[in-house]
């Protein structure tokens, strides 16, 4: 039987894309935090690229360069749930003096486009913006209302992005309950010539910290039991060392029966409290990967600030923590933080965000595995939880419901995870290929 649904990937959404993704590297939108960045150049981009097809944007900011792109495609049944499909414009710095590349070159070279933003995350917006282009082309209508955002600021706090656009612009994506994003349906190896695709169902809160530790100020050559450096070394050191406890999640769950399977293992004993995680991570190989960041929360120390001359004892000293809270061990966090940082040290969130789970045994997440296993006939496909986050937390306040999808098919030795803030971001033409075509067929589908 023919398959029902439209087909809008085109030969030219297929140049589109690399072109797409080049010509947004080659636009520095490096994000250096605290409201110190500029995405315009690349919103106009975009919604230039838009406008040429028949698809009006909306550019909107809080503050001057800091612009967002929202967009919406109305679909054939107007009484359906709409679809969001986001993207950031920004990047993170990047120091040309260690790139075999100029960073914002953009250079196409060997197959492969190299610079900042060619994994996190301009090849998704490029997938989109060819995607939704060719629709226009071909006169291809998906059934549902599909949203576009390209996003400011997802790289420090998305003030000026998401979040904006979440709490003043509500309106904009009325009727969307399912958003399409970033870090997930990627290849990864496990060496043995299986291939799995992690499609994102999850995503651990994130639980920026500050610490402050206060002591009694004086002289460097005096005795001082108040020494706020050494109080705040030895929180420091407290949660450097703390071993947190497993903590396992629907998605995570399903993720490791999943792998368990893929792998011929037993399955796993999850409800058994004598089930040993690290064995069962140590026998599924490279895949651990995939899970072992978020079988637990985490708290890694950062930043250390503190004092302003050799010989004298400051009466404050401050740290950094990068802490990350699974779904439902948000209170278990904050009173471990509490235990660990002592009575000498306090400690607030510097920035918070909510964690996130999409359900695994839906409807959605069935045609996003059907979509890859259609272009990828060897796929293995797995849920998974990002251990990080995305806009998808922001647009999570408005009821939607976050998938990380941005597919590509990757070859063996490529390292996925590295590209992310790495040195020599880079991707292959031909998994931007594969992208677009996968997300066309998985966003028609559903």
């Amino acid at each position: 039987m023919a398959d029902p649904r439209p087909v809008g990937c085109d030969e030219q959404a297929l140049e589109e894309v690399v072109a797409y993704t080049s010509d947004l590297i080659r636009i520095d939108t490096t994000n250096h935090g605290r409201g110190e960045g500029l995405e315009r150049p690349a919103a106009e981009y975009v919604a230039a690229r838009l406008d040429e097809v028949g698809i009006r944007p909306q550019l909107l900011e809080k503050a001057s360069g800091r612009t967002n792109v929202v967009a919406r495609i109305e679909g054939t049944d107007p009484g359906a749930d709409a679809l969001l499909l986001h993207g950031h414009l920004d990047v993170v710095p990047a120091d040309a003096s260690e790139w075999s590349v100029h960073p914002f070159s953009g250079e196409i070279r060997d197959g492969v486009v190299w610079g900042r933003g060619a994994i996190d995350m301009k090849n998704m917006d490029a997938m989109i913006l060819a995607m939704v282009r060719s629709w226009a082309r071909g006169g291809v209508r998906p059934r549902r209302d599909v949203v576009l955002a390209f996003t400011a600021d997802e790289e420090d706090s998305a003030e000026f992005g998401s979040g904006f656009l979440a709490d003043q612009h509500a309106e904009l994506f009325e009727g969307c309950t399912e958003g399409l994003s970033e870090s997930g349906a990627f290849t990864f190896h496990t060496g043995d010539g299986t291939r799995l695709y992690p499609v994102g169902a999850g995503e651990r809160g994130t639980a920026w910290m500050t610490l402050t530790a206060r002591g009694r100020a004086g002289h460097g050559s005096k005795v001082n039991h108040e020494n706020a450096v050494g109080r705040l070394a030895s929180a420091v050191h407290r949660i450097d060392e703390y071993h947190w406890p497993l903590r396992l999640t629907a998605t995570v769950r399903a993720a490791l029966l999943e792998l368990a399977r893929v792998r011929g293992l037993p399955e796993p004993r999850l409800d058994d409290p004598d089930w040993d995680v690290d064995a069962f991570l140590d026998a599924i190989g490279p895949a651990r990967a995939v899970v072992e960041s978020t079988v637990r929360n985490s708290a890694n120390p950062t930043m250390l600030d503190a004092g302003y001359k050799m010989n004298v004892i400051p009466g404050t000293a401050t740290a950094g923590v990068d802490g990350r809270m699974l779904p439902g061990t948000e209170a278990e966090f904050e009173a471990t933080i509490d235990e660990l940082t002592g009575p000498d040290v306090d400690w607030s969130f510097y920035h918070r965000e909510q964690p996130l789970q999409a359900p695994v045994d839906s409807r959605t997440y069935a045609v996003l595995r059907e979509a890859l296993e259609h272009h990828d006939p060897d796929a293995h496909v797995i849920p998974y939880c990002m251990s990080g986050g995305t806009d998808a937390k922001q647009f999570s306040q408005l009821g939607i419901e976050g998938y990380g999808y941005s597919p590509l098919r990757l070859p063996p030795g490529y390292d996925y995870a590295a590209m992310f803030h790495g040195v020599d971001e880079r991707v292959p033409v031909d998994a931007l290929q594969f992208g677009v075509r996968t997300l066309d067929r998985a966003v028609l589908g559903l």
